[in-house]
């Protein structure tokens, strides 16, 4: 991002968890936004340890992870009232209706967190409260495809988790974590990878959130057309672009949103608005994506770059973003190849690779900035 930027009002790091989810929807749900530009401070440090785990089924591992951040999450989801969350009986009626599939595993979960009716409802994601993040991606098809992105988010609100699954108990998944279960980014063994970045889009409306819709395309699909089919009538609480490459060959962006079917292109690079649309002006300028994508298009014509070019561009300026606490700092760049089964997830010079079969580890990070 530029040296200022208007953005919402900072909240202090130990305030109300309300607070933080106010301003989150004031990026992303298209609040109105006053004040000053946000002046550049002096560096300071986020250090994050990120923790990446394998536990094909649901055990002690998840469990911790709930230990850990259910105060959180709950707090989170109860922010507007609780009668503004959907009833069990709805949550339930919407997996079984839209994502069967993962109902076997949402009713382990649930009983991990000794069936807690409020962690059970979270856990579906159905119409949470709306949340959005930066990031660029571009999906590079061929022989050996790779995605590559930035997740470009709060520190203070990210889980810095990297679990390997295999909840089916026929498909391994490999991802970054988020909503306990939910994932930003990842890739099965089958050879797909997917990744999202916000679509630009405001508001929100009654669906599924994001992170669970990627975890739900990786359990049940082996290719981007199938993915992209799963997608049909599936009913989502923002808008995002996806991003996709399969080890047919195959790749796409679809861009989706609450109420519309999904809008399939042959893009290989999006950032935070609808694919190459500019839809609303004063979200795309406040977070760059114009300037982000077309920085990214540039350097993919006439000829599509190495991989190891690719991710050296994630570290750099326009797509590199040290805006921490403004909300919007990079966390980390990861690039998957499904042919090979391989996350290397990327911060300055320090490189972590996991496959599907790694065993738990952790590896601390610090990340610098405004």
């Amino acid at each position: 991002m530029t040296s200022t930027a208007y953005a919402p009002a900072l909240p202090a790091p130990d305030a109300p968890w309300q607070e933080w989810a106010t301003y989150g929807r004031a990026w992303g749900g298209g609040e109105r936004v006053t004040g000053e530009p946000t002046q550049i401070a002096s560096l300071r440090s986020w250090p994050i340890t990120f923790h990446a785990y394998n536990e094909p089924t649901p055990g002690p591992r998840w469990r911790a992870l709930w230990e850990a951040t259910r105060s959180a999450y709950q707090t989170f989801y109860l922010s507007e009232g609780e009668a503004a969350r959907p009833s069990l009986a709805d949550c339930e009626a919407a997996l079984e209706r839209y994502m069967p599939e993962l109902v076997p595993t949402w009713r382990r979960l649930a009983e991990l967190t000794d069936h807690d009716q409020v962690a059970a409802r979270l856990l579906t994601m159905w119409r949470m409260p709306i949340f959005a993040a930066g990031c660029s991606q571009i999906a590079l098809p061929g022989d050996d495809p790779i995605l590559t992105r930035n997740y470009d988010y709060d520190p203070e609100l990210f889980e810095g988790v990297i679990a390997s699954t295999n909840y089916s108990g026929s498909r391994a998944v490999l991802g970054t974590s988020d909503m306990l279960w939910g994932l930003v980014d990842g890739m099965n063994d089958a050879g797909l990878a997917i990744s999202l970045t916000y679509g630009g889009r405001p508001g929100g409306s009654a669906g599924f959130a994001i992170p669970l819709v990627i975890r739900y395309l990786l359990e049940t699909s082996t290719t981007v057309a199938q993915a992209c089919q799963r997608l049909r009538g599936l009913p989502l609480a923002q808008a995002y672009n996806l991003a996709m490459v399969d080890t047919t060959g195959a790749h796409a962006t679809v861009f989706v949103a609450p109420d519309s079917e999904p809008e399939i292109s042959d893009l290989q690079v999006s950032t935070n608005h609808r694919l190459g649309e500019v839809e609303h002006p004063d979200i795309a300028q406040r977070l760059s994506s114009r300037e982000r994508q077309e920085w990214l298009i540039e350097r993919t014509q006439p000829e599509s770059p190495h991989a190891s070019e690719v991710s050296d561009w994630f570290g750099q300026e326009p797509l590199f973003n040290d805006r921490y606490s403004d909300g919007f700092g990079t966390l980390y760049t990861v690039s998957y190849r499904p042919s090979a089964g391989e996350a290397t997830y990327r911060w300055g010079t320090q490189l972590l690779t996991r496959t599907f079969t790694d065993e738990d580890a952790t590896w601390a990070v610090v990340l610098r900035g405004h």
